[in-house]
């Protein structure tokens, strides 16, 4: 259960709302402070932390970045990363979906793409 509300995870929630996306904790800091000038990056973990447990986040371990962040409640998906501005995007559906990813005999439980490259906006 998360506990009583705060100006600081107010702000937390509200970057992932406005960037929803994928975000790394410095990102998380960097915005949210723009919110509330006070934040800092052990209110930023333990905050990360609680919406995580409570099921409003989930983490995503990135093969280059390391642990990021993203809401729940959304559909399986995958993503790309932008190798000039080292940002993470969403791609919508599975590129999986309709072929045979596993050998005969494995059971796949789960499984997470990311694609990497550059961002249209890096690439103009």
């Amino acid at each position: 259960m998360i506990k009583r509300k705060t100006s600081q995870r107010d702000a937390i929630e509200q970057v992932f709302r406005t960037e929803n996306r994928p975000l790394g904790v410095e990102e998380v800091l960097k915005s949210g402070r723009k919110i509330v000038k006070s934040l800092n990056q052990a209110t930023v973990y333990r905050n990360l932390k609680l919406l995580v447990e409570n099921g409003r986040l989930k983490p995503v371990s990135h093969p280059v970045l390391g642990v990021l962040y993203e809401q729940t409640g959304r559909e399986h998906h995958h993503h790309f990363y932008c190798r000039i501005c080292d940002r993470v995007f969403d791609l919508p559906g599975c590129l999986l979906s309709d072929i045979k990813a596993a050998p005969e005999g494995f059971v796949m439980e789960k499984h997470e793409i990311f694609l990497s490259g550059t961002c249209p906006s890096c690439t103009e």
